[in-house]
């Protein structure tokens, strides 16, 4: 049976989700003194910090940075098949939707759905963080709404001062 790239790349991107929450498990079994929540932000904070180096790479210092993140993170969510799209608002700002996102449905399975929004904010908070302190920029990240507080989205607003 012969697998297509994009049949393998999603099986890669479940296979990376699995592998959070495998050593997630492992974390509470070694640990069961210790709160979980406290890896998994150490967790989003490294990722976060990754994925501001890789995308400072990228980022065209001559044009406003908000919409250039915000349209990597895009990037990024659809590659992993999430459902994400952005819109530039007349005052500047950009508004990022998640309509959907296997992280979500991923957290519900562990029984970890208190740790989706804080991870992804995390994530956001840091990627914007490292930016700022890189470029000497004023990039800020506000959460609207989450699908695990039971809207019907996630919803953030990036906005450059």
């Amino acid at each position: 049976m012969s697998f297509t790239l994009e049949q393998k790349f999603n099986a890669l991107c479940q296979i990376t989700r699995a592998s959070h929450f495998e050593w997630r498990e492992a974390f509470i079994k070694m640990f069961p003194d210790l709160d979980p929540a406290d890896a998994v932000m150490k967790y989003w904070e490294i990722v976060g910090r990754d994925t501001a180096k890789a995308f400072l790479k990228r980022i065209d210092r001559d044009k406003p940075v908000a919409p250039q993140i915000a349209e990597m993170i895009v990037n990024s969510s659809l590659a992993m098949g999430e459902s994400a799209n952005m819109t530039v608002e007349s005052d500047g700002s950009v508004r990022l939707v998640h309509s959907d996102c296997p992280w979500f449905d991923w957290h519900k399975k562990y029984d970890a759905l208190e740790e989706d929004q804080p991870g992804c904010d995390c994530w956001f908070q840091t990627i914007v963080k490292d930016v700022n302190q890189e470029l000497n920029t004023n990039v800020r990240v506000e959460t609207m709404s989450s699908l695990p507080t039971g809207d019907e989205n996630c919803t953030r607003i990036f906005s450059e001062e």
